[in-house]
């Protein structure tokens, strides 16, 4: 069994390691970069639905306010997969 697992470390080569710290890193941008855009969307919304309940005919000015915080928050997101991407393909 101890010789098995010789075997197998000594069969890993620096490039494994590489591929699988680049697959790790992409995961974790990934993950850590969605937590933030995906709380600030969601005190967004609520928020906007708050101010709707209490001032239903500002429901306009406050729907048009909502998405564009909603994709300037979203933008932070789509920052993290550009990096990931560039983790996985160019690196």
């Amino acid at each position: 069994m101890l010789q098995e697992a010789q075997a197998v470390v000594v069969g890993i080569s620096g490039a494994d390691i590489a591929l699988a710290a680049k697959y790790i890193a992409a995961g974790l941008c990934m993950g850590i970069g969605s937590i933030g855009p995906a709380l600030a969307e969601g005190n967004i919304g609520a928020h906007a639905l708050d101010g709707m309940a209490r001032q239903p005919e500002m429901q306009g000015a406050l729907m048009r306010t909502m998405v564009l915080g909603q994709a300037i928050s979203e933008s932070t997101g789509i920052y993290s997969l550009l990096i990931a991407i560039v983790l996985l393909f160019v690196i």
